[in-house]
């Protein structure tokens, strides 16, 4: 486990691969007196309620866990990205392509807690020209050992069961050469976007350890536009026909945001700092992962109660106070004219009692996401126009910048093209024969 609090580099970089190894936390921040340390330090001795069966008053950490996979021999085994090494245990449901730790079907996690995360690769290795009995179906099972806090040691099996789906013509569907297209709708049904993105995600950080950024961002693009060309409904050649189902409908935007996050854009990150975000992308579960990737913004006015707000720059508002949660930073920012009326100290005046409501009910809800966090983030309050308004202004879809002509909202200066021309690019490249 590393805590580390200071404002100069201190070798996180190196001794990430130690804590990944052994399943150890990671903590940076800028003083050992903020609550990103003090807080979170509390939190590693976390306990079960009292009122849990078994379980009650015991620490949620536990020790010397490793986990084994096993398959049907449909399934091959390439790798696992997260906080875990390898056993080197050879079997035949082991994959000669590696993603992440691969190589084996067994691995060591080192110390664990209920939200410890680790994301699994496999491959199909049945050829696609032959067809899979009717009926038959995948089994994936996930041994996991760990010594509890008790001192027990425990044993957790889980087995996953799914179907498998022979790709055939669809009925009158054609591809562009006339014929008969493949039905691939079961698969298009079963897509889990959120996950897919977390999984993407991780391969991406993964691979800027042996490539460069740049590169990575352009396989990151190339997957996209294969996904979309597969998937999407569209007629060849004609970008303004092309449609996503729901079940692929905000992917792409997740891989807008990806490309932009800090996890593939070191620049404004020290070393230490990257490391760290990325060690805690790769141990933290899809939702939380989702939030790194594409932080959630709520905008809170009085038309009524807090609204989730698009991640775009014409969100920001002068008569609004925005909450914007990237799991590291948890971000208040008031609006132009919230902050002239806070200043003039409207708020302490009794007939003012819905502005200081209005103040209140964002720093509340910070909290409350603060209290269930680990690390604990930064909580930051600004004002728009202020120096520290940028830890929001970053994370805007630039819609309106200096390069753009008229528009509501503040302009953001980047040279980042936006989700809309990114999706534009992605619609002409996607529907090319």
């Amino acid at each position: 486990d590393v805590f580390a609090c200071s404002l100069d580099q201190i070798g996180m970089l190196e001794m990430r691969e130690l804590v990944e190894a052994t399943g150890g936390l990671m903590v940076l921040g800028d003083s050992f007196g903020q609550s990103v340390f003090k807080e979170s330090l509390m939190r590693v001795f976390k306990r079960y309620p009292d009122d849990m069966p078994q379980d009650g008053g015991k620490m949620s950490m536990a020790f010397g866990a490793s986990m084994e996979i096993k398959t049907s021999r449909e399934c091959m085994i390439q790798g696992a990205i997260g906080p875990v090494t390898s056993l080197n245990k050879k079997s035949s449901n082991v994959s000669d392509i590696e993603i992440g730790k691969g190589g084996t079907n067994a691995w060591g996690l080192g110390g664990i807690d209920p939200g410890t995360t680790v994301a699994v690769y496999f491959e199909v290795a049945i050829p696609g020209t032959t067809p899979v009995p009717e009926g038959k179906r995948r089994y994936i099972q996930f041994l996991t050992k760990y010594q509890h806090s008790s001192g027990r040691t425990r044993l957790r099996c889980t087995t996953l069961c799914g179907p498998w789906h022979n790709v055939g013509p669809s009925p009158g569907q054609k591809d562009p050469n006339g014929s008969m297209g493949p039905d691939i709708s079961p698969i298009k049904f079963g897509f889990d976007q959120e996950a897919a993105a977390v999984l993407t995600a991780r391969l991406a950080v993964y691979r800027t350890e042996e490539e460069d950024p740049g590169d990575v961002m352009r396989w990151v693009d190339r997957s996209l536009i294969r996904l979309c060309n597969k998937f999407a409904d569209y007629t060849v050649d004609d970008p303004a026909s092309f449609r996503l189902s729901p079940q692929f409908s905000l992917f792409p935007q997740f891989m807008f945001h990806l490309r932009r996050s800090q996890f593939l854009q070191l620049f404004n990150s020290s070393p230490d700092e990257a490391a760290y975000y990325r060690y805690i992308l790769n141990k933290e579960n899809t939702t939380n992962s989702l939030v790194m990737i594409q932080p959630t913004l709520l905008s809170y006015s009085f038309d009524g109660p807090p609204q989730p707000a698009l991640l775009d720059s014409v969100t920001v508002q002068p008569n609004t106070i925005l909450l914007l949660d990237t799991f590291f930073h948890v971000v208040v920012f008031h609006g132009e004219t919230i902050a002239a009326w806070r200043e003039a100290k409207y708020h302490e005046q009794e007939e003012h009692a819905a502005f200081r409501s209005l103040l209140e009910a964002p720093q509340t809800d910070a909290q409350m996401i603060m209290d269930s966090r680990f690390p604990v983030p930064r909580y930051i309050v600004c004002d728009q126009h202020k120096s520290e308004a940028r830890f929001l202004m970053a994370k805007l879809n630039p819609s309106v910048s200096h390069n753009s002509e008229g528009g509501s909202g503040t302009a953001v200066f980047t040279d980042d093209v936006s989700l809309r021309v990114f999706m534009e690019h992605l619609m002409k490249l996607a529907v090319q024969n």
